[in-house]
């Protein structure tokens, strides 16, 4: 009777670990930066642009295009806070489809004037350098944009440290 009690439970927690193992295949796993390292990268970056007497905001979202770090410097208005997601949010979602890991790339290759009906009339889409895709391996799994140097190319470089603070962490 021992022995039929073990068999039945034994295989009963066979069954019950094949059915957790196919209902898993079924469950997406997700990638995000931790709160700290988010943190580190935005203050990385609004420091670098403060040591230059620019006055910016830095942002990074997740994949969803939920802000998960956002700092405004001494100083930087709500443009800056707005440019600053929303260059995050256009490298993000649309680098993807070539590739494109900075919004820099994007701008140069819709240039000064995107067709009518383009890309310019979605929300949060600026066409403009500043912002990071954040990958782990060949995953973008956030985006980090800067926004409020008098150039986005000064927005881009302030970008660039702030991922080059946490990069070495995302292997």
């Amino acid at each position: 009777m021992n022995n039929c009690i073990v068999a039945l439970t034994g295989a009963l927690g066979i069954a019950i670990g094949a059915a957790t193992l196919a209902a898993a295949q079924d469950v997406l796993t997700t990638h995000r930066l931790s709160a700290a390292l988010a943190s580190e990268a935005v203050t990385e970056a609004v420091a670098t642009c403060a040591k230059q007497g620019y006055r910016v905001a830095a942002t990074i979202i997740d994949t969803d295009g939920v802000t998960q770090a956002m700092l405004r410097g001494d100083g930087a208005g709500l443009i800056a806070v707005n440019s600053s997601y929303d260059k995050a949010y256009t490298v993000l979602m649309l680098g993807a489809a070539r590739n494109e890991d900075s919004s820099a790339a994007f701008a140069t290759r819709i240039g000064p004037t995107p067709p009518a009906g383009g890309v310019a009339k979605f929300d949060h889409v600026a066409l403009q350098p500043g912002a990071f895709r954040i990958k782990l391996n060949n995953e973008a799994i956030a985006a980090i944009g800067v926004g409020g140097a008098p150039g986005g190319d000064l927005d881009e470089a302030c970008a660039k440290a702030g991922l080059d603070k946490i990069s070495a962490r995302l292997k």
